[in-house]
């Protein structure tokens, strides 16, 4: 919906108040057209009701006022003496539009200093109830949002298991764009699995310009930084098209605000020219140097002539690898249990099983309970995912011969990576120079730089684009340069070999950028199962204590502050108890 659409809209939603509330407005003593006037008529009507005049600024933020508007539909009957049940629920169930009835076809009196107490226990937990969400619905859309860290994109900065607060306030809070969604919530209902949101989609004949009839236009609320290289940044990400993931279906187009939240670090600003060599990121020519705090992994051979032991990669905190077990035969509970652990395995020449699994292997309780007969092959060669720290302690083990990373070579093209032509033949640890743009700023364009700019300009900019012959035509004409409309970033994760950024789907545009994590709040091991694929049950979970209550951005070791706030919670609790214990002494 264009600019014009929504004053309509605004407009005939004016027209239906003014309508269905004007001789309730005379009958509370003001006068009838004061129920037309935009803005005010909504002042004026928190008066008629008794309720404070700040509430008009709920009635005007996305998602918080779908929230307050039945509300305000319960409360404008009520302060006419209706209150029963029954014409509660009518109000709500009809929109509002009851109140027509009661405008109309009802001889009712204003209650002009009416109680705002419920009248009974269920409605003042009703009441209760719909202040906690408003509240935190607000909390959750405009300043913090809970985010759990699913993938091992980030590992071992951020890893799998950490729960976050995600503050939206510091680069301004976005506000959001789906009008109709189901608060608290975001792009799927729980238990239901259908979409959390109502949009109405429209594709034009070049399958370019995807619109939500019911989506307001891209702002965001004044912040107080900018985005800076190196940070961690949640955001949409620009190529969801699935419903669930590891679910393989038809892809769907989502609204910018109800695409899956990404987490990544920002190694390219606008305006940067980036390039990956050997796994390593340069940012205008210079090698971009990581923060302390980063712990960045990249794939590694380590060789042993007596056999690389999985004993001693977790001794340095190895996780990323894999373990082969040999099995001569299993009966059908032993393959039943054995199938919950396993990657997949492969029948041998002499008959024998060889199970993949990931680095935790097959718990001891299980081979035992079940009787499994069974060997680790450890080979002399075995490929594992490193830090530098743990490359240095493996260099310096007399059981490892060597370490060698393991880097793809220039001109050997990657399987769907940016910009997904024959043209640009990058992968992992070959890629670049690329221009990251910035708003205002111009390109040239031609048939061999398309490909670098084409979804930007079609998807996130909204431009028809084809090419006849050699020419590149944009919106029907003939163009051989473009100016960005708005800035965008670079996101990987530290993770290099194992994280799927903007190598594979290039730019992440301003307007899907959510906020930055600041804290860790809870972090749990054995977060997912052995398979990495679903996530366990919560009884299941072992909690990090060292990570619990940490910062996330900062330089050095990060310090958990959850004694502290242990402590403080107690002392909370002693002194509430002698406050009150002295309060009924002294009555």
């Amino acid at each position: 919906m264009d600019a014009t659409g929504w004053i309509l809209f605004i407009l005939i939603v004016q027209v239906i108040h003014f309508l269905g509330t004007w001789k309730l407005y005379v009958k509370a003593g003001r006068k009838a057209w004061e129920a037309a006037i935009p803005v005010y008529n909504a002042i004026v009507l928190m008066q008629i009701i008794n309720r404070p005049k700040w509430w008009v600024i709920l009635l005007f933020i996305p998602i918080i006022n779908l929230l307050m508007f039945p509300v305000i539909w319960v409360e404008t009957i009520r302060s006419f003496g209706r209150h029963s049940l029954l014409e509660t629920w009518l109000v709500i169930l009809t929109l509002g539009f009851y109140i027509y009835y009661v405008n109309y076809m009802l001889d009712v009196q204003h209650i002009k200093d009416r109680s705002l107490q419920p009248r009974s226990a269920a409605g003042e937990w009703v009441s209760s109830i719909v202040f906690a969400i408003v509240a935190a619905t607000l909390v959750h859309t405009y300043f913090i949002q809970p985010y759990v860290i699913p993938t091992g994109s980030l590992e071992r900065t951020l890893r799998i298991g950490d729960l976050l607060f995600v503050s939206k306030f510091h680069y301004g809070a976005r506000a959001p764009m789906t009008t109709v969604a189901a608060p608290m919530v975001h792009d799927t209902l729980p238990v239901l699995g259908i979409p959390s949101y109502l949009a109405e989609v429209d594709r034009d004949e070049y399958k370019t310009s995807w619109k939500n009839k019911l989506q307001l236009p891209y702002f965001r609320l004044p912040g107080f930084k900018k985005i800076k290289r190196n940070e961690i940044v949640v955001f949409s990400w620009p190529a969801d098209t699935v419903r669930y993931f590891f679910k393989k279906e038809e892809g769907i187009r989502k609204p910018i605000d109800k695409k899956s939240n990404y987490v990544k670090r920002c190694v390219g600003l606008p305006g940067d020219s980036l390039e990956v060599r050997d796994g390593y990121v340069f940012i205008n020519g210079k090698q971009l140097e990581l923060p302390d705090r980063a712990k960045a992994q990249y794939d590694y051979m380590v060789y042993s002539n007596k056999g690389v032991s999985s004993k001693l990669l977790q001794e340095v905190g190895v996780e990323e690898f894999n373990r082969t077990f040999v099995v001569a035969g299993l009966n059908q509970d032993q393959a039943n249990i054995v199938n919950e652990y396993i990657l997949g395995f492969n029948k041998r020449a002499d008959g024998k099983f060889e199970l993949i699994t990931k680095n935790q292997g097959i718990p001891i309780e299980a081979i035992r309970k079940y009787g499994i007969a069974l060997t680790e092959e450890t080979g002399r060669a075995r490929q594992a995912t490193l830090t530098n720290e743990m490359v240095q302690q493996l260099r310096n083990s007399s059981a490892i011969d060597s370490v060698v990373r393991v880097v793809e070579p220039v001109g050997k093209r990657g399987i769907n990576l940016f910009p997904q032509s024959p043209d640009y033949p990058w992968n992992y640890d070959q890629m670049g120079p690329i221009y990251i743009p910035k708003a205002g700023t111009t390109v040239s364009l031609n048939l061999k730089v398309l490909p670098l700019y084409k979804k930007i300009i079609r998807e996130y900019e909204r431009n028809k684009v084809s090419v006849k012959g050699n020419q590149v035509v944009i919106n029907g004409e003939v163009a051989d340069s473009y100016t960005f409309k708005q800035d965008y970033y670079w996101m990987m994760g530290d993770n290099r070999d194992h994280s799927e950024d903007s190598r594979a789907w290039g730019y992440v545009p301003e307007n899907h950028i959510v906020g930055t994590p600041i804290f860790i709040w809870l972090s749990f091991d054995n977060f997912k199962d052995a398979k990495g694929l679903n996530v366990n049950p919560p009884w299941k979970w072992k909690p990090r204590w060292d990570r619990i209550f940490t910062t996330v951005h900062g330089s050095g070791d990060p310090v958990s502050y959850f004694r502290y706030f242990l402590i403080a919670l107690a002392l909370y609790f002693i002194g509430d108890y002698f406050w009150k214990k002295r309060k009924k002494s002294s009555q």
